[in-house]
Formats: C-alpha cells, sequence, structure tokens
C-alpha cells in the first residue's frame, strides 16, 4: 500500500499544472466509457469499476470505485460497470430534461467486454446471470426503450482504462489527451 500511495504522489506532482479545458460548443449527445478490472484488489478479490461521460466533447462526469461484491467473471465485472454508467447517464438525462435540453440522438456507452455487450441486447434470461439480474433489467430496459446503446470500443481506445488499470506512459498519454486534459489551463482563458 506504501507503494501504490508513493505513486500517486508521484503522479500529482507531475500533473499539478494540469486541468480539464472545456471549450463551448455544440451539445450533441451523452457518451459513457466503461470499464472494470476483474478481481483486481488483491486483499479482497473485488473488482473496480469506472466511468467516464462526455456531454458532446466535453469530459463532465467520471468515478472510479471498488464494487460491493466479488464478481465471479470479468463479464459480470465488466456488465457491473456498465450498469453504474447507465445510472449515471440516467441521471444527467433526467437533469438535462429539467433544464429543457434535449439532445439529438441517444445516449451510447462504450464498452470492451463483448460478453456485456449481448447481455445488453439479448432478451433471453440466463441460469448463469442470475445473480446480476437487477444490473441485466436496468440497462436492458434503458436499450429496449432506445435510451441507451451499448457499443464495443477496443481496449486501446477504452478511456475509462485511465481509472482501473495501471497503463505504461504512452496508451496513459493517450488517453488522457483524449479526456482535453492540458498543462496549464489558465493560457487557455484568452483562446
Amino acid at each position: 500500500h506504501f507503494t501504490a500511495v508513493k505513486r500517486i504522489l508521484r503522479y500529482l506532482r507531475g500533473s499539478i499544472n494540469q486541468g480539464l479545458f472545456i471549450p463551448g460548443g455544440s451539445i450533441g449527445s451523452l457518451t459513457c466509457y466503461t470499464d472494470a478490472d476483474w478481481a483486481g484488489c488483491p486483499t479482497t478479490r473485488r473488482s473496480t469499476s469506472a466511468y467516464c461521460i462526455f456531454l458532446g466533447d466535453n469530459l463532465i462526469s467520471w468515478s472510479s470505485k471498488k464494487q460491493s461484491v466479488v464478481s465471479r467473471s470479468s463479464a459480470e465485472a465488466e456488465y457491473r460497470s456498465v450498469a453504474h454508467g447507465t445510472a449515471e447517464l440516467s441521471w444527467l438525462l433526467a437533469l438535462l430534461g429539467d433544464l429543457h435540453i434535449q439532445l439529438s440522438s441517444p445516449s451510447i456507452i462504450y464498452c470492451d467486454n463483448i460478453s456485456s455487450i449481448y447481455l445488453a441486447h439479448n432478451p433471453v434470461h440466463h441460469a448463469r446471470t442470475k445473480h446480476i439480474e437487477i444490473d441485466i433489467h436496468f440497462v436492458r430496459e434503458k436499450v429496449a426503450s432506445g435510451v441507451l446503446q451499448v457499443r464495443y470500443v477496443p481496449s486501446a481506445d477504452q478511456l475509462a482504462d485511465l481509472l482501473t488499470k495501471s497503463l505504461p506512459y504512452a496508451q496513459f498519454s493517450f488517453l488522457r489527451d483524449k479526456l482535453n486534459i492540458c498543462r496549464d489551463p489558465a493560457s487557455l482563458e484568452g483562446e
């Protein structure tokens, strides 16, 4: 744990002059990237779920937290992450509705696990998925109503990997730049 804390402190020291840049522009749609690391905690074997949500091109919400139960498969861990992203998207859609902002297209959740995408679209119940049935019904209901689409994204482009895994510096920098994180955001105010 001490090694992990030192790594976090080194990261914070190296990123002190970075910030989130949110340029003006059209709203477009809500897009979510979800990911999970299966059994990533060496002590409890619980997975970590993460999501990054964009309104248009701007990152507006993100989360990374340990799942409350142990997942018995990587598909289950990933699907729980999709469910967490779906819950946040639902809340944001309700908020936008209260503000009388209508989106032009359905929200999209990107996931890098084919089994999770299959579960989101397959209306047949399977005995092996009974333990995650509430999450399955929740996401399927949103997909069936047309509010949400669940699509595949290759792992190399999975933005939520930033919140669940240690990545090589090149991949970390590539994904970080897609979040509109930039050096010294105060210098961009005049633009």
